[in-house]
């Protein structure tokens, strides 16, 4: 057996994964111990830097050389960027000040701004006679494209002759190339929402969500208010979004939905439809991934916006198998061929980590490992894309869990357990990442927003050496990438006063700018196209590409979780009798003709 090429140690058997929680989250895990410090960039990186620079820049000539001229223009504009960046009220008197010109010439300068359109004004109070300032749609844009000039121009003078040589391709590479266009950073809404205790939202206590909340005070000025969410672990989420539905009126504006309970929470009156409360092309739908898009629907309409769009993909070392000559693993075989090959107990090493805990985790991966062998867990109807899981209402559905691709699937998991490290059986979606990133596994199967875990931590060996595929398949699938995520929707029982204020900011939150200042502090998910082709995004992560060519070869799909009302329950069976199959207590058989006898029972006591 060889032992795989050894990473230069850290003095660290994990990353640097310490944050603390924000005094507005209720975690229902132990998730600030386990989830990546906020990176330190500020909402808008390029376009803060950019600022910053012209500040200081000012300053010094202003100070160096005598006489000179203030410039009131450039002052007031660089003070309400600032502003705007940091989360920060800019009143009409604060600008003034900023100017560096006497009280009457400012005002007569800041008119001058306004009036081409580049400054707008948002009441603070109910009369209007108190408001704050805010940069322009028109004022972001034209700032964003001279941002991208500086930054040329002084790499091009400072940074030496290659960046020059760089600077010059700028004319002729992406900047012109179609799909390529920069996102300009959210604008603050022209009107700020008007809802007592602020905007209320119920989330899953993952990377993404926790991005959102680092950039709270950013949202904040952006919708004109104070926003408390509240974040629970995936079992909880869903027991208190049930909970809130039993409730007069909901305690959330917004609550995040796991994909596969789309068809549960309709059919027990949960969720809104959108059609009935806002002008769905609003969201420009077509921009969405495809398959993130129609996992929202059910029976056709759609009833949440996506939040987060995160397939889960198979991670590599791709030091590992280029040092070993080994190509990436693409079907189940190659995968524990390779899990072989790399795994070294005695060395601390393993083949490959997946998710084997009892219940929520296991039952996830057998559905997913399932669909890798081209069998759905339901009869769903076939299609050129494999199965249709767009309607299921009306259809008697039966569970298609004790088939021979299925038990080739649950057959496969056990020779998985022959190559993964000794704690597999209590391995969930962190612990299966947390062995990977400090070096100890060669492979990984996880969600695309667990990734910043390895990416953001500079000292993780996974950093920089990691490859991402979709599932490898067995003998009779085709590469997948089964989607996961949220989308964010409107209960059912908000009070009819706060509903257009909760579109508003639900329009604000899954907007291209928001998604991109989040994939900019540290999020790697994007549930739009539009995302995953701005330049600067892309620079970020390999996964955004990725993400997008998958899509583009119809290879993530939604049907391997489908959406029935009974998804929970069998998640549940699927995952507390297979775990008595991995621990040797049942056979692959019995478990299997287990699991098919209980979720046909479970389907049968309700009307599919």
């Amino acid at each position: 057996m060889k032992t795989p090429p050894k990473p230069a140690r850290t003095g660290k058997d994990t990353p640097a994964m310490h944050a603390t929680a924000s005094r507005n989250i209720h975690i229902g895990r132990e998730l600030a111990q386990a989830r990546p410090a906020p990176p330190t960039a500020g909402p808008e990186p390029e376009l803060d830097r950019v600022v910053g620079f012209l500040g200081e820049l000012m300053v010094e000539i202003d100070t160096s050389l005598d006489p000179n001229t203030p410039n009131p223009h450039l002052s007031m504009i660089l003070n309400l960027l600032r502003g705007h960046l940091e989360g920060r009220l800019v009143s009409p008197s604060s600008l003034v000040a900023s100017s560096g010109v006497p009280y009457a010439t400012a005002m007569r300068r800041l008119a001058e701004i306004q009036a081409a359109g580049l400054v707008e004004q948002r009441p603070r109070t109910r009369t209007g006679k108190s408001f704050s300032l805010h940069p322009s749609a028109l004022l972001l844009d034209r700032f964003k494209q001279l941002s991208d000039r500086i930054d040329r121009i002084a790499t091009a003078a400072f940074a030496g002759p290659g960046a020059a040589e760089g600077a010059r391709d700028y004319y002729f590479g992406g900047s012109y190339q179609p799909g390529t266009a920069m996102i300009p950073p959210p604008r603050a809404l022209p009107q700020p929402v008007k809802m007592p205790g602020g905007l209320r939202i119920l989330v899953h206590s993952d990377p993404t969500f926790m991005v959102m909340e680092n950039l709270k005070r950013h949202f904040e000025q952006i919708i004109g208010a104070d926003i408390q969410q509240r974040a629970f672990s995936i079992d909880r989420l869903r027991i208190e979004a049930l909970r809130n539905a039993e409730r007069p009126k909901s305690r959330y504006d917004l609550i995040a939905v796991d994909l596969p309970w789309v068809g549960e929470f309709v059919r027990s009156g949960v969720i809104r439809p959108l059609p009935e409360i806002m002008d769905v092309s609003r969201l420009d739908p077509a921009d969405f991934h495809t398959a993130g898009w129609r996992a929202a629907h059910w029976n056709g309409v759609p009833y949440g916006v996506p939040s987060q769009t995160t397939p889960e993909l198979m991670f590599f070392r791709k030091d590992w198998f280029a040092a070993e000559g080994l190509e990436p693993p693409s079907t189940t075989d190659q995968v524990i061929e390779a899990a072989r090959h790399f795994h070294d107990p005695r060395h601390g090493r393993y083949g490959v980590a997946w998710n084997a805990a009892r219940g929520t985790a296991l039952g996830h991966t057998f559905m997913m490992t399932c669909a890798a062998f081209g069998q759905p867990i339901v009869d769903l109807p076939k299609h050129a894309g494999g199965y249709d899981a767009d309607q299921i209402e009306g259809r008697a559905l039966r569970p298609t869990l004790d088939t021979d691709r299925a038990l080739a699937a649950a057959d496969y998991l056990m020779t998985l357990m022959e190559f993964s490290p000794p704690d597999i059986l209590s391995m969930s979606w962190y612990e299966r990442v947390r062995p990977y990133a400090a070096g100890k596994v060669a492979m990984a199967y996880g969600y695309t927003l667990l990734a910043p875990y390895f990416e953001l931590d500079e000292t993780c060996p996974a950093h920089g050496n990691t490859g991402y595929l979709p599932h490898p398949h067995g003998p009779k699938g085709r590469p997948i990438a089964p989607v996961g995520g949220y989308v964010l929707c409107v209960p059912s029982n908000l009070a009819e006063d706060r509903i257009e204020d909760t579109v508003e900011s639900l329009v604000a939150f899954t907007s291209p700018a928001a998604q991109k200042v989040y994939a900019q502090n540290g999020s790697r998910t994007a549930p739009r196209y539009s995302v995953g082709a701005d330049p600067e995004v892309r620079r970020l992560s390999p996964i955004f590409e990725t993400v997008d060519q998958m899509s583009w070869r119809d290879e993530l799909q939604f049907w391997p979780r489908p959406p029935i009302p009974q998804i929970s329950d069998i998640i549940h069976i699927c995952g507390h009798e297979l775990h008595d199959m991995l621990r040797g207590l049942v056979t692959p058989r019995e478990a299997l003709a287990r699991v098919q006898a209980r979720a046909e029972a479970t389907m049968t006591t309700t009307d599919t």
